[in-house]
């Protein structure tokens, strides 16, 4: 925020700078025409304008130091509560970075020779990484999984937003609304437990219905067929309301008088969906699409973790599961290598991804 006497501080080095240019000009024209009276009145003059301007700087960047102080002063209860996201960023995040070395290492846990203690063999376990039978069908899977919650979950996630939005009976809307990012706060325990329930070849529901019209009962979670679309369909039915708020949020900022103009004109309620309601939120839905491209090889262990079997193992493999496993059995360095190339990946991902939303939409995250 800027103050009164900093607005006017600031037009007078505007001043100072441009009448500083005009004297550098004239004092160049002196010095062509080699007259020395016009050479040193200019050089005088020009001294004492940049002493001015050094002098209206320094008083500017005080004051400007002083309304910031202010405003802090002013907002210091939400800069202390920020103390406990930086607090946990630092601790999880942060600190971990230094133990990332023994992806270059030959790390030994039995050993007890701490982190810097294992042999330097530099990128041997990221070629190691690379260079394994169950590489390819680790990132097969993993970008399986991910562009396909990606494709499935943002659209229903927009279209929810945009249904709740567009309820006239508000009841109901907050109805929809509840239920729909409820099954956010269920962790994926339980919602294996419903999925079992619904899938279970001896009792589920889903089996009871095709045994009912005659058809042969299957064990979807174990069919390698049926898994992939069973992990896509229950995150989207799992994350769609809650992706859906931040939608609903910039839907909420959408000018009113634009709708009613365009009611006038005798536009459709698709027709205002299409030509208003889409442009406005074009950058969120860009910002939340690099998001999730930036984590694009975050699959979800936690999902996988709870679903998978060694049944389907072939399609349900993804980088995480297969760093923890290797982190079970010890391979500690192979694990880290691997974390690693996953977010190296994503970040690169992300600037490209970026670069060109910023290019072609003129919309991006940074």
């Amino acid at each position: 925020m800027r103050s009164g006497k900093n607005y006017a501080l600031s037009l007078e080095i505007d001043s100072l700078k441009a009448k500083k240019k005009s004297l550098i000009e004239s004092l160049k024209a002196a010095e062509k025409q080699r007259n020395d009276s016009d050479i040193d009145a200019a050089t005088l003059a020009l001294d004492s304008v940049n002493a001015d301007l050094k002098e209206k700087q320094k008083a500017f960047k005080k004051s400007e130091n002083q309304v910031l102080i202010a405003e802090i002063n002013r907002h210091k209860f939400i800069y202390l509560m920020m103390i406990i996201p930086l607090a946990y960023y630092f601790v999880f995040k942060y600190i971990p970075i230094w133990n990332a070395q023994i992806a270059f290492r030959d790390f030994i846990s039995l050993k007890r020779t701490g982190i810097t203690g294992g042999t330097w063999v530099g990128l041997e376990n990221f070629k190691t990484f690379i260079g394994s039978y169950y590489f390819w069908d680790l990132i097969r899977n993993t970008l399986m999984y991910s562009f396909g919650k990606l494709l499935v979950s943002l659209p229903l996630s927009i279209l929810l937003a945009i249904a709740i939005y567009e309820c006239t009976r508000a009841p109901l809307r907050k109805i929809v609304q509840t239920l729909s990012y409820l099954p956010h706060f269920l962790s994926w325990v339980i919602m294996y437990g419903i999925l079992l329930s619904l899938l279970s070849p001896s009792q589920g529901i889903v089996n009871d219905i095709i045994k009912l019209f005659g058809g042969t009962p299957r064990n979807f979670l174990t069919d390698p067929k049926a898994f992939p679309i069973i992990v896509i369909l229950s995150d989207a039915w799992k994350e769609m309301g809650w992706s859906a708020i931040i939608f609903i949020a910039a839907l909420m900022g959408i000018d009113g008088t634009l709708f009613e103009a365009a009611m006038v004109e005798g536009a459709n309620s698709w027709q205002r969906v299409r030509y208003i309601t889409l442009p406005a939120i074009k950058p969120v839905i860009v910002v939340v699409l690099l998001m999730k491209i930036g984590t694009i090889l975050d699959a979800g262990f936690n999902q996988l973790y709870m679903l998978y079997s060694p049944a389907v193992y072939s399609v349900g493999d993804i980088i995480d599961t297969w760093v923890y496993r290797g982190t079970i059995n010890g391979q500690f360095s192979l694990a880290t290598a691997a974390g690693i190339f996953k977010g190296v990946i994503g970040m690169t991902l992300l600037f490209i991804s970026n670069w060109a939303s910023k290019k072609f939409t003129e919309n991006s995250l940074f």
